[in-house]
Order: C-alpha cells, then sequence, then structure tokens
C-alpha cells in the first residue's frame, strides 16, 4: 500500500474504508458493498466503522521504518549492517520510502474521511467524535513526520491541493510552522472529542497527552527551550494525570500482551486485526522474534535483538575501554554475571530483551511457557526441537520480547482468534501514559520546576511500577536514562534524540558516539556451556583448542563513522519524490506558514 506524498492526494478513503476497516471488538465492520462517500455515512455506527480503518492500514507500511529508526538509528537495536545502524541511509531505501508513504497515506485518509463525515446523516456526538479521531490521526502522522524528515509541506486538505494543481511544486514548510499546525489539529480534536469513548477509541484526553508531548517537543526547536512551551507540556500532561482516570497498569509486562490491547494506559495505537484483508495486521513478530518462534514458518528476526548498549543500560553487562600500546582505544567486557548473581529488579528487563534463565508463562503456554535457552538447546525431545537448530541467534547475546503474541495458542488464549501467516493482532502502543508522567516531570524540571513535589511523584511512579527505588531529587540524565528504560523496543527512542537535538545536539552526537553498537562474540557457546554444564562460565574470553577466539568477546569495529554531524537528525525525502518536486530536496529553503491565518477547520 505504497503512497507517496503526491498519490495521497487524490485519495478517496471512503473505498479504502470498505477494504481496511479492522475487526477488533470495539471496531465493527461495515459490509463490503459498493458505497462511497455520498451514502456510506448515513448512521452513527456507519461513520464509527468508517474511521476504524486509521487505526491500522495505512499505517502498515510504517511498521518496519518504527523499528529501524526508533530502534536501530537510537542504538537500541542491532540489525546486521543496517544502514540505520551506521548512518548511511540514503532517500531511496526501501524501509524510509515505505515510512515516508505511509505517513502521507494516512494524512490523506484522514483529511478525506473527516471531509465526509461533515455531511454524514448521524448524531452530531458520533459525528463530532468520529471527526475529531480523524485530527488526532492526522496531528500524528505529522509528528511522525516532523520529527523525521524536518522540515515539510503541510498538505491541509488533498482535495483542494489536487484541484488547485501545485502539488508538484509544494514547498517544505519550517518545522515550527509544521509544529503549529499538529497543535492545531489537536486543538481542534479536543473540541471534537468526548472525554471517554468505548475501550481502545481515542478521546479527549488522549489528544491532550500528544499535545503535551507535542509542546516540549517543540520547546527547543528554535536551538533554545522556550519556557511558554514547557509549561503547556506540563500543563496538558498533568490534567491528562489527574483528570483523565487512567492508571498505569500494574504489572509492566501485561501491557503488551493482547488481552490487555485496550488497557487504559495505551493512549494511541495501531490497534491490529487476523482477517482476510493485507495491511489489517501487525507483522512485527516475524521481523523481530527467533526463527521457530511460532508455527507459521514466518519470523526471521532472530538475527537481530537488544544491543549490546541497551544491556549495558539495564546494567546486565558491563564494558570497559582500554588503551593499547599504540594508544588505540579497544573495548572488553568487563562483567556479565550469571542469571542467579547479576543485579536484575527492573522488571521492563525482562519485558524487554530475552536472556539467559528467563521463562515466559504467555509464551509458549501450551508447552509449559518459553524457557529461552531450553527452547535454543534442547534439540532431542519435542519442546525444542524445531527451534533455532541448537543455535543463539541473538547478536548480542539476547532477543526481542515486545511485539511477540507467541505460537497460536498464546494469540488464541489473548484474543480469542487464530493469528495466520505474518499476522496477528496484538495492538502497538505508540503513546501510553508513563510517557506523559515521564513528560510532565521533564518539562517541569527543564523550566525550573523540578523540585516540585508533583514532579518527582510522577517520575516515582514510572520506577515504582518497574520495581526499582525511588529517587529523592530529579535531574535530566536520570529521566533521559528513564525514557530509554521504560519504551525501549517501542520506536520511540530515536524520537527522543531529535527532540534533544534541536537544542544540544552536541550531547546527542557524544552519546551516539559512545554507544557500543555493535554485536558480541561468541554467544552462542558461551551459553551452550552454561546450559549443558549448568555452570556460568567463569573467563568471558578466552582462547579455544584451535587458537580461535571463544566465548564473549565485543566487536569493536566502529559502526558510527566519527564525522557524523547534526544533520543526521533529519532523514532525507525519498528520491522519488524530490525527482517529481525538486523543493523537497536537502538543499531547497523551507518557507514560513502563519497556520492560523492560512488554515482552519
Amino acid at each position: 500500500m505504497k503512497t507517496n506524498i503526491f498519490k495521497s492526494l487524490g485519495i478517496v478513503a471512503i473505498s479504502s474504508a470498505m477494504l481496511f476497516t479492522s475487526c477488533e471488538d470495539f471496531l465493527d465492520c461495515p459490509a463490503e458493498d459498493g458505497y462511497n462517500s455520498d451514502n456510506y455515512y448515513t448512521s452513527d455506527n456507519a461513520c464509527i466503522a468508517g474511521v476504524n480503518y486509521l487505526y491500522n492500514s495505512p499505517w502498515y507500511d510504517f511498521q518496519r521504518g518504527f523499528i529501524k529508526v526508533g530502534e536501530v538509528f537510537s542504538g537500541n537495536m542491532y540489525w546486521g549492517s543496517s544502514p540505520y545502524l551506521n548512518f548511511s541511509v540514503n532517500g531511496t531505501d526501501d524501509d524510509l520510502v515505505n515510512m515516508a508513504y505511509s505517513l502521507w497515506s494516512e494524512i490523506a485518509h484522514c483529511s478525506t474521511v473527516y471531509n465526509s463525515l461533515k455531511g454524514a446523516t448521524a448524531s452530531q456526538a458520533v459525528k463530532d467524535q468520529c471527526m475529531g479521531e480523524c485530527l488526532a490521526w492526522k496531528a500524528m502522522a505529522y509528528f511522525f513526520l516532523v520529527r523525521s524528515f524536518g522540515d515539510v509541506p503541510i498538505i491541509h486538505d488533498n482535495t483542494a491541493e489536487l484541484a488547485s494543481g501545485n502539488y508538484a511544486t509544494a514547498q517544505k514548510v519550517q518545522k515550527a510552522d509544521v509544529y503549529d499546525y499538529i497543535i492545531m489539529n489537536l486543538e481542534k480534536a479536543m473540541e471534537l472529542l468526548p472525554k471517554s469513548s468505548a475501550p481502545g477509541r481515542i478521546d479527549y484526553y488522549c489528544a491532550e497527552a500528544l499535545l503535551a508531548k507535542v509542546y516540549l517537543t517543540k520547546a527547543g526547536v528554535s536551538g533554545s527551550l522556550n519556557s511558554e512551551d514547557l509549561q503547556l507540556a506540563a500543563k496538558y500532561a498533568k490534567d491528562v494525570i489527574d483528570n483523565s482516570g487512567r492508571t498505569l497498569t500494574e504489572n509492566y509486562e501485561d501491557i503488551f500482551r493482547g488481552s490487555h490491547n485496550n488497557d487504559p494506559e495505551s493512549l494511541f495505537a495501531w490497534r491490529w486485526t487476523v482477517g482476510a484483508h493485507w495491511t489489517c495486521q501487525n507483522t512485527l513478530q516475524s521481523d523481530l522474534g527467533i526463527v521457530g518462534f511460532d508455527e507459521y514458518g514466518d519470523v526471521w528476526g532472530g538475527w537481530g535483538g537488544p544491543s549490546s548498549d541497551l544491556m549495558a543500560a539495564f546494567g546486565v553487562i558491563k564494558f570497559d575501554h582500554t588503551v593499547n600500546s599504540e594508544g588505540k582505544d579497544s573495548v572488553y567486557i568487563a562483567s556479565f554475571p550469571s542469571p542467579d548473581n547479576r543485579l536484575d529488579n527492573d522488571v521492563r528487563r525482562k519485558g524487554t530483551m530475552m536472556l539467559p534463565g528467563d521463562v515466559y508463562s504467555y509464551f509458549w503456554r501450551d508447552k509449559g511457557g518459553f524457557d529461552y535457552l531450553r527452547a535454543i538447546y534442547d534439540t532431542e525431545t519435542e519442546y525444542g526441537k524445531t527451534f533455532s537448530e541448537g543455535q543463539c541467534q541473538g547478536p548480542c547475546g539476547c532477543n526481542n520480547v515486545k511485539h511477540l503474541y507467541g505460537d497460536d495458542a498464546d494469540h488464541v488464549a489473548e484474543l480469542g482468534i487464530s493469528a495466520a501467516r505474518m499476522a496477528h493482532a496484538n495492538a502497538t502502543h505508540i503513546l501510553r501514559l508513563a510517557d506523559i508522567y515521564l513528560i510532565y516531570a521533564e518539562a517541569m524540571l527543564l523550566d525550573g520546576k523540578g523540585g516540585d513535589a508533583s514532579a518527582l511523584d510522577a517520575f516515582n511512579a514510572v520506577r515504582t511500577r518497574a520495581h526499582v527505588p525511588t529517587v529523592a531529587a530529579l535531574d535530566f540524565d536520570l529521566i533521559w536514562k528513564e525514557r530509554r528504560l521504560e519504551f525501549a523496543g517501542e520506536g520511540d527512542r530515536w524520537y527522543d534524540f531529535v527532540r534533544r537535538s534541536y537544542y544540544d545536539a552536541d550531547a546527542c552526537l557524544a552519546e551516539i558516539k559512545s554507544q557500543f553498537r555493535n554485536n558480541i562474540w561468541g554467544c552462542n557457546l558461551f551459553y551452550k556451556t552454561y546450559y549443558e554444564s549448568g555452570q556460568w562460565p567463569a573467563d568471558l574470553t578466552y582462547l579455544d583448542d584451535n587458537g580461535n577466539l571463544a566465548y564473549l568477546s565485543y566487536n569493536n569495529s566502529i559502526p558510527v563513522p566519527e564525522n557524523i554531524t547534526k544533520t543526521v537528525f533529519t532523514m532525507p525525502f525519498p528520491t522519488e519524490d524530490c525527482a517529481i518536486n525538486p523543493n523537497l530536496k536537502s538543499e531547497a529553503e523551507p518557507i514560513h506558514v502563519d497556520v492560523r491565518s492560512t488554515y482552519s477547520y
């Protein structure tokens, strides 16, 4: 479903609504007939059903970019020779192209459905709700666009833009103005949306939560932090915390199970289904899970996984630097504690990455649960016979947990329906209440109010849920790291770097250059020895009988060019779009647009 900025202008969304609506419990499917926008929106149910697909189908082609940009770029995930690991992405990269086209597609569909709903013969309350959902999703798509590509065109009404004939000469708009446009969309959405809605649907407080995040991001776009924006970020975040009635899910790992798709902590999510229409489904398990993880033969992601640097951030491995006789820096593994001895009280670690000793009751429940090492090395029994051929695939000695559903028995137990090949129905949460707690704490701190008890309480609420000690005072580094651990694997970390790079690019570049972004050699032999002997090897590195390096050794080749600059925080537009419209090229100057006087709803 590839739709670039130009093709997206002509989208007639009602035809897609018939094809791509989701069928989750809270989303009713319309009949697949020959409807058009003039005769479809004739009841409350039709309006709701006509908006449903905005929660999934147009976002489908962003799934892979969501991980590669959010996690591989940021150093949270290792993905082989990916250009997202070494910052060599260009405008022809398939994942970048699909990501961009997915976002433009969502914007076009939101605009078209919004305009179609104006003439709906339905109750005003439902029309308002559905129109508010359109604008909230449009704002989210633009939020991804501006943080990914920087200055971008504003396509307010695709039908009007197409009629004008100016779409091939559309100019990029300055980032600050794009943020104003996102804010305008969210403010209008909040006028339209109810304070509460059916589980899983966007309501007033969901839009307000996104508005808080947008203001925190916009606060630094001028190159220095804007106090007014920080105050607004804190204000809106606090209102969500105090008045939405939403609470943090008690058990962190539950957030990512199918039975919690509509968890109150989830504010915005792609809500997938398993059905007849391709692009309605979640396919992330295929890219992120270990080969053999389900019975459909559709999982190939075990050869990537959480990075060495993320392991170090969670404290389950430690690296040290030394300088050799030639004055060159080298890295070695200082410690890798056994499952019995590692400091591992943060429940988010197990909910993010699999390590030796981990057993998951919610994966392979028809086999008694998923035992990470047994599944890999027990090749003699049915438990692990079809799984990974007795080899640890994780390039850094661990594998992903988030975005996986397990096998079909797990999918049925959680959702009441079977999965299918490259298709499952776990929601992908892209804005959670925990984010709003940390946004509030950060906005208060950056505005000089970090000593406020409410900011500390918000921060500590996230830590308490993670089973880690509370802190007595806030500082930026604490919040910065807390965000990483809380949302690792959720496609957000790179956008934290982008947000911070607006006003402190040097700190971002320094951190990226210091990361342990490469793989660890010898994990398979190390783990196999442990599994077979029951003894964690005392020596982390040594030479085997053939003189080859065995057990653990960090691959110290540098995946990040030393000469990277702050330009890495802006991705290139797809080459195809730039060929059609040179105004989109990186060297083209963006224009200023007075959003409030130019656009309206």
